[in-house]
């Protein structure tokens, strides 16, 4: 059943938040997006966001939170070579750290100016590059953290966290948008849209989801 209330979803224009969007649209009477500028590697997935919040009839914000990209040294906003695995012993160099604590903060002061007290992330720790921050720990933290912080009482939303990316494919098919996930969304870290370069540690995950998901299909 439909929420009465209204959500907002931090919004990239990729694969999982734009399935995320339409998972709020389907469980909240009303939503907003929120897009940051952080300093990435190419501004082209803020003209996707921008365009697939139009399309969904969505309010569309984008923040500069280029700050993120000042203080930290990774491939993500610097002009370093990607690691395409992860390190046996660190994080792969796409790690930009503090980003979802930086997010989701900036995201609960922009939900509480809107009245708004549900928060949408795509973050998943079933399938994803290792990082520390799309951990269901770290949401539970920062969640309690925020709302002790503000004395609200936000709900951090992680539709994806259990999914792996066949599933988080599946989910999009269910919503029936896994057209516009497919072919509208920009996952790549070199930019390239859809299906990307194939290369990139997202690309890779994403197409190892994709290629799983229409064989389940096909075996049913």
């Amino acid at each position: 059943m439909k929420s009465e209330e209204s959500a907002l979803v931090l919004f990239s224009g990729g694969q999982d938040s734009t399935t995320c969007l339409y998972w709020a649209l389907n469980n909240f009477a009303s939503v907003r997006t929120l897009c940051f500028t952080y300093g990435q590697r190419h501004s082209k997935e803020v003209e996707v966001a921008q365009k697939i919040a139009e399309k969904a009839g969505v309010p569309f914000q984008l923040l500069d939170a280029s700050i993120i990209g000042q203080i930290s040294v990774n491939s993500l906003t610097a002009d370093i070579e990607m690691d395409k695995e992860k390190p046996e012993d660190s994080f792969p160099n796409t790690f930009v750290p503090g980003r979802n604590m930086f997010f989701l903060t900036f995201a609960a002061v922009v939900a509480r100016n809107h009245g708004i007290r549900h928060i949408v992330t795509g973050v998943s720790e079933a399938d994803y590059s290792g990082y520390p921050d799309c951990r269901d720990t770290f949401i539970y933290s920062l969640n309690a953290t925020l709302n002790l912080a503000m004395d609200e009482h936000f709900k951090v939303h992680t539709p994806l966290m259990n999914l792996d990316k066949a599933n988080t494919w599946k989910l999009a098919d269910d919503l029936g948008v896994f057209d516009i996930v497919r072919n509208e969304t920009l996952t790549c870290y070199n930019g390239i849209m859809a299906d990307g370069c194939g290369e990139c540690p997202s690309c890779t995950l994403r197409k190892k989801g994709l290629n799983k998901y229409l064989k389940m299909k096909e075996n049913k």
